[in-house]
């Protein structure tokens, strides 16, 4: 039986510093394995422990990182020794293939999410009509989707309420995750990419894990699928009946959402 294994990185498997909760005495603290640098500096770890079951993870199952992030961003994460085969990039957006973009799907989704709803260009205008002093940056990612960052304190009560009406008018949706906003087509989903590796790769079960809005699909189309203690949908109360939760929360759990991964994996 060949498995799937499609798991969201940042909140799910790798944390920064400001994500960690841990809690405790100095010396009953994990040992920690950076996996990611920015501008030279550490950014993203993960347990040694996680890294090691994934390590093992991948011998057992064919594992796809499934990210919102950029493929430039997402290959600053040194996830494994030797990267998966494929990966899910911009939130579905793009498909890797032994590292590099799969032009033909990229295409397909343009063509999907500009025949379903409200172009690129109206929503930015409509980010910047709405922005104020906790808007700290606007950015657009892979001619896709938005996104800001924000001061989550000095956030106005109801904006990201309001953001989410519009949006939802035109086709869109929103996540906040940390002090992104994101703001992304309705058909831009890791799901229908997941769909698509499933197929290549002859997957017979899909395992999956998330933490955010933008998960839900992924997590609901798997056979079995696992989220952490913590993250949006935690905050929102979102269950699911093919879905589990980590006892643990921040990077914790993100090592329970491996061994949990593993274990299934091992099973089937």
């Amino acid at each position: 039986m060949t498995v799937l294994v499609c798991s969201d990185l940042d909140r799910t498997l790798i944390y920064s510093a400001a994500a960690f909760h841990l809690r405790g005495p100095d010396e009953t603290m994990p040992r920690l394995l950076c996996v990611e640098f920015y501008q030279g500096a550490p950014l993203s770890y993960l347990t040694e422990t996680a890294a090691r079951t994934l390590e093992a993870l991948a011998e057992a199952a064919t594992f796809v990182p499934s990210t919102t992030r950029t493929p430039e961003q997402y290959r600053r994460v040194r996830l494994l020794e030797k990267p998966s085969p494929y990966a899910i990039c911009a939130n579905g957006g793009h498909l890797l293939v032994d590292g590099e973009d799969d032009p033909e799907w990229a295409a397909a989704v343009r063509r999907r999410v500009a025949s379903e709803c409200a172009p690129l260009a109206e929503v930015e205008r409509h980010l910047v009509d709405v922005s104020g002093d906790f808007v700290l940056k606007r950015r657009s990612a892979s001619g896709l989707f938005a996104y800001t960052v924000v001061d989550r304190a000095a956030l106005p009560s109801g904006w990201a309420d309001d953001l989410t009406g519009w949006c939802a008018e035109r086709g869109w949706r929103t996540s906040l995750q940390g002090r992104k906003v994101y703001c992304l087509p309705t058909g831009l989903t890791k799901a229908a990419a997941a769909a698509e590796v499933a197929r290549r790769a002859g997957a017979s079960l899909t395992l999956a894990a998330g933490d955010s809005l933008l998960d839900v699909e992924l997590l609901e189309a798997a056979d079995a699928s696992v989220r952490p203690a913590h993250g949006e949908l935690h905050d929102s109360g979102w269950t699911s009946p093919v879905t589990a939760v980590t006892a643990a929360r921040g990077i914790a759990a993100g090592q329970e959402i491996t061994g949990w991964l593993l274990e299934r994996a091992v099973a089937a």
